[in-house]
């Protein structure tokens, strides 16, 4: 009788564990393309770093809808051919439902036609305005467009009487864009671009670009780059004893630029999401919560401040997961729900998408900041 019983038992409780096997629920797998090493690294560590803290806390949350997400990271390298292999293998060998990444507008533009043939939605952490314009239907960015950075610089230079500038900046995706930004702003702001100088990504000398600037009449100069380009434009311009105000876009905005340019760094003026300001900001900034909760957690994780890159990986987790709360975790129930996000205070900004904008912000989503003392300041 015994044996019955206890046999009846162990019966009972293996098919409990079997039946918790084969009905629990599996994991929703989400595919990441970041730039951890490389050139790039200042951006896709930050990207990396948070989206691991993010998927963590969601998953001891309880995970979306009851289930767990799995977060595959690739690193890149900020090399587009890595990045179609990347994304290749997130699609056909993973089974993601949706990518964030790539941290660059490059390596954006390289994968862009196959998640748009797989039909898997992308969340680009990249700049670039062609990333989304004209409208692509499976991929969205939460990177600040650089349509918008240019204005914002514009607008303080035409309040400080400055209507004759040059323009140096990088030969690649990020830095072609800005250009093509920058050249097609200036005549509604009254500017003049009466220089233009372009650098490669991996030169280390700006010297003869600002010696030429010096020698003209520019009143300002604006340097279009990332990391460590600009940090090098900054160090030649105090070297050569130019004092014409220098501005910067937001591909520098982190501390990782400061520590670049060093002294060179001072003064220098440029766009910013609001993150590196956030304890500036009034409190009735809608932003304002969720901005100094991702700094302040991101510092207990890793030791320092959250920045304004990391923010796009916070945007394009947060906005997968609602999307997947609204409407389940089918890639094309994802890309839907996405489109019809509406007023998400994020960390880049208050998102809006539509079908005929996949970027999903205005210039509100930018402040200009100023480096005084080796840190962040609030353009007034």
């Amino acid at each position: 009788m015994f044996k019955k019983v206890f046999g009846g038992i162990l019966a009972m409780l293996f098919a409990g564990l079997m039946s918790g096997y084969v009905f629990a629920a599996p994991p929703i797998k989400i595919g990441a393309l970041f730039s951890v090493s490389g050139p790039a690294s200042f951006l896709g560590e930050p990207e990396r770093n948070t989206a691991k803290m993010m998927v963590d806390e969601i998953n001891k949350a309880g995970g979306v809808k009851g289930r767990q997400l799995e977060l595959i990271v690739i690193d890149t390298q900020g090399d587009a051919t890595k990045a179609v292999q990347g994304v290749n293998k997130l699609i056909k060998d993973d089974k993601v439902v949706a990518i964030m990444g790539p941290s660059i507008t490059g390596d954006t533009m390289a994968v862009i036609p196959v998640v748009e043939k797989a039909g898997i939605p992308l969340v680009s952490c990249a700049a670039g305005v062609k990333i989304t314009n004209p409208v692509k239907k499976w991929v969205f960015k939460t990177a600040q467009n650089d349509a918008l950075a240019v204005p914002k610089i514009f607008d303080h230079m035409k309040k400080q009487k400055i209507t004759k500038i040059a323009i140096v900046t990088v030969s690649d995706g990020f830095g072609s864009s800005g250009r093509e930004q920058l050249v097609l702003h200036a005549k509604e702001f009254g500017i003049q671009i009466i220089s233009d100088e372009t650098y490669g990504p991996k030169d280390t000398d700006m010297t003869a670009q600002m010696t030429k600037i010096r020698g003209s009449e520019a009143q300002a100069i604006v340097c279009w780059g990332t990391n460590p380009g600009p940090a090098v434009v900054a160090r030649n311009v105090k070297q050569l004893g130019i004092t014409l105000p220098l501005y910067m876009s937001h591909g520098v905005s982190s501390k990782k630029f400061i520590d670049l340019a060093g002294d060179a760094a001072e003064g220098i003026i440029l766009p910013s999401g609001r993150v590196i300001v956030a304890n500036q900001l009034p409190k009735n900034d809608p932003q304002k919560k969720s901005l100094t909760n991702y700094v302040e957690n991101y510092r207990k994780h890793y030791k320092v401040e959250g920045d304004h890159f990391g923010g796009h990986a916070w945007d394009a987790i947060m906005l997968i997961k609602e999307a997947i709360e609204r409407g389940g975790d089918s890639p094309a129930a994802i890309r839907d729900q996405l489109e019809k996000t509406e007023k998400f205070a994020g960390i880049g900004g208050t998102f809006s998408f539509s079908p005929s904008d996949h970027a999903g912000l205005t210039s509100d989503a930018f402040v200009l900041v100023k480096i005084k003392q080796k840190d962040w300041t609030l353009v007034q």
